[in-house]
């Protein structure tokens, strides 16, 4: 308690003087440095947690005087792995590496103070000016992203390039997978490792944003299959199910009339277990577990009628009580890794059974030269 005590005392007079982020060292990178990619992100969070501990070490006190800040630091690191691009936790961290700066500043320098300490410490002012940079690009990203978003509503152009880039479909077949952040986040190259799977999720998403991008980012890329999950956030945003339904059974429609077999993915269950770690991963209220369950019975009882696959990841992540696994899902809605590796088997058995069913992929036609038609 004492040693919390002394850290709040550090931060209010550090912070009352400095209010700004501390200032970096010589070779700091400029301010207009460009956005971070997800992989940068976690790395400098990763290294700047590291710092802090190294440097806690060499400085007689500061260790356990920042152990508080140091473990939020961790976290916040951890939130950036699920979206990296997130302006609130990205402040947090840069606001958490300051922070430890100013605190560092308070304590005094022992005259054999390792060489190695000041280094990791200007390492570390480093990484700050860094973050701060991406902190502002990002800043100006999400702008113009609200206002691409304004007008293009259904994202149509997020994966125009990769599209376009596809490579013709491999020997192994070619399945979709469509969806909102929960598919966004998941890293499918590394759980279905050698299959031709596409990530077509997007953030934050509802069905009918899914629905208007269809034809982009599911017909053109010429799949055998399109595992399509959604809902969750129309469920959040007070969308009646009956319109969920109804934009679910137009993507089956559109998948049918095109040769695609469709795969309709159950929601995933919600938790508030994390509630008192951050107030934010309260997100039970605003998605009704009864609205999930009611969602579910209506895709299986629809794919059922239909002769569509549905793929129960619910019943796979789902405790005890019906809610998200504490351990898979950090903030009580995204899969974790844990949570991943629960969907990851699930997922792959409804594809194979599912493809195995169709016709094999039509073979080109190559003519010669100037052969009859």
């Amino acid at each position: 308690m004492k040693h919390f005590l002394l850290l709040v005392c550090c931060l209010a007079s550090a912070f009352a003087q400095n209010p700004g982020p501390t200032a970096p060292a010589p070779n700091a990178p400029p301010v207009n440095a460009p956005l971070l990619n997800a992989q940068d992100t976690t790395d400098l969070g990763t290294r700047a947690v590291q710092l802090m501990e190294a440097t806690g070490v060499g400085i007689d006190g500061l260790l356990p005087a920042t152990d508080v800040l140091r473990r939020n630091t961790a976290k916040s690191v951890e939130s950036l792995r699920r979206n990296a691009r997130s302006l609130v936790v990205t402040h947090q961290l840069v606001n958490q590496i300051n922070a430890f700066l100013a605190v560092s500043d308070t304590f005094p320098r022992a005259a054999n103070l390792p060489a190695t300490t000041l280094e990791q410490l200007a390492e570390l002012h480093v990484i700050g000016a860094r973050v701060q940079a991406h902190f502002d690009a990002l800043l100006v990203f999400t702008a113009n992203s609200q206002a691409t978003q304004a007008a293009d509503p259904n994202n149509v152009h997020r994966f125009a390039e990769a599209n376009s880039k596809l490579l013709p479909a491999s020997q192994s077949p070619r399945v979709v997978f469509l969806g909102d952040s929960i598919t966004d986040f998941w890293r499918l190259n590394e759980y279905f490792p050698n299959r031709d799977f596409i990530n077509r999720g997007i953030s934050g998403q509802t069905t009918m944003q899914m629905l208007g991008r269809f034809l982009q980012d599911v017909v053109h890329v010429n799949p055998r299959a399109v595992l399509i999950l959604g809902g969750i956030n129309d469920i959040a945003r007070g969308i009646p199910v009956r319109n969920i339904e109804d934009n679910l059974t137009m993507m089956g429609d559109l998948a049918k009339a095109h040769g695609i077999r469709p795969l309709f993915g159950s929601v995933l269950p919600v938790s508030d277990y994390h509630k008192d770690v951050n107030p934010a991963y309260d997100v039970v209220s605003a998605r009704p577990p009864a609205s999930i369950r009611q969602l579910n019975d209506w895709l299986r009882q629809y794919c059922q009628r239909e002769g569509f696959t549905y793929v129960d990841y619910y019943t796979a992540v789902a405790d005890t009580n019906g809610m998200f696994p504490a351990d898979a899902a950090d903030d009580g809605l995204h899969p974790n890794a844990k949570g991943y590796r629960l969907m990851a088997p699930v997922a792959m058995q409804a594809v194979d059974r599912a493809v195995v069913a169709l016709p094999p992929a039509p073979v080109p036609v190559k003519r010669r030269f100037g052969a009859a038609k």
